[in-house]
């Protein structure tokens, strides 16, 4: 039961840190704050895998694939998870990203490293795929001015995002000897290297434009140590133990906690939507029960 704790523990992670990182992102740009976000998760493994953690060789092929994983499903989804945040907010983004990155991945992981699902599990998939559609439609009648459809198609390509660097990720952990922390930095490093090439490409502003630093730089690191170097480190352990696609319908349950966050906060969550998440749900509960 490691991976499947780990996998729910940084799927609670996302939960919280995607509330963080959306009232980030009125003073961050989606790359500025992946970047940065990135930069300083990297200092934090530095720091646990060169003086904590005993050394660790990897091949050069392992680097290779790896900072690929990071460049793809960090450096490009991230940075369309950013945007979804900033059109539809953090309950429809991860409610579209963590769906669907499920099944996405079942389907890359049967073609790259042969991990198969039953019909069962495909009917699953379909009460997801089906669920989604209908939130999205749901959320595009009731509230227009807050629910851009171009933010849909940016969360829609995080989770392709997240599905690819998910398969690379775990062909590496069943094929090498790997520690969830070093994989984790490698994949940042990937990831920031991406970033860093966007950010000079689209020439983004580096730093937040907000009235108070402090307090933002503050809530920045709150939402990294959460959100990016602990969900990260939890979501590669998993990943060790647990099948991709498993893996991914866990983090899945990051679609409940957002919305649990939301009720706490005192947000009012739609009926209907949430009667569709709940049933979203019940297909990400059927690709995980009957493998």
């Amino acid at each position: 039961m490691t991976g499947e704790i780990a996998a729910l523990s940084a799927a609670l992670c996302w939960a919280v840190s995607a509330r963080l990182f959306q009232v980030l992102g009125k003073a961050y740009t989606p790359l500025a704050l992946n970047f940065w976000k990135g930069g300083v998760s990297i200092v934090i493994l530095l720091v646990v895998t060169q003086l904590i953690l005993p050394t660790v060789q990897l091949p050069a092929v392992v680097w290779g694939w790896l900072l690929l994983s990071g460049a793809i499903g960090i450096g490009f989804g991230d940075t369309f998870f950013f945007q979804a945040l900033n059109k539809i907010g953090d309950a429809q983004s991860i409610l579209i990203a963590e769906t669907l990155a499920p099944v996405f991945t079942a389907l890359l992981a049967m073609a790259w490293i042969g991990e198969w699902l039953s019909w069962q599990q495909w009917l699953g998939a379909a009460l997801v795929i089906l669920s989604v559609d209908v939130i999205v439609k749901i959320q595009k009648r009731a509230a227009l001015t807050l629910f851009a459809p171009t933010g849909y198609v940016y969360a829609a390509l995080a989770a392709l995002c997240q599905a690819v660097g998910a398969v690379i990720s775990r062909d590496m952990f069943t094929t090498y000897e790997l520690d969830a922390f070093n994989a984790s930095l490698v994949r940042l490093l990937g990831g920031i290297g991406i970033i860093t090439v966007l950010m000079l490409v689209t020439k983004q502003r580096w730093l937040p434009q907000t009235p108070n630093k402090t307090k933002t730089w503050k809530l920045f690191a709150l939402a990294v140590i959460i959100g990016t170097a602990m969900a990260l480190t939890l979501q590669m352990l998993a990943f060790s133990y647990t099948k991709a696609a498993i893996v991914q319908t866990l983090l899945a349950a990051s679609v409940v906690f957002s919305l649990g966050v939301a009720w706490v906060l005192g947000e009012k969550v739609n009926s209907n939507t949430a009667l569709w998440s709940v049933l979203s749900l019940t297909g990400v509960g059927i690709l995980l029960w009957l493998e």
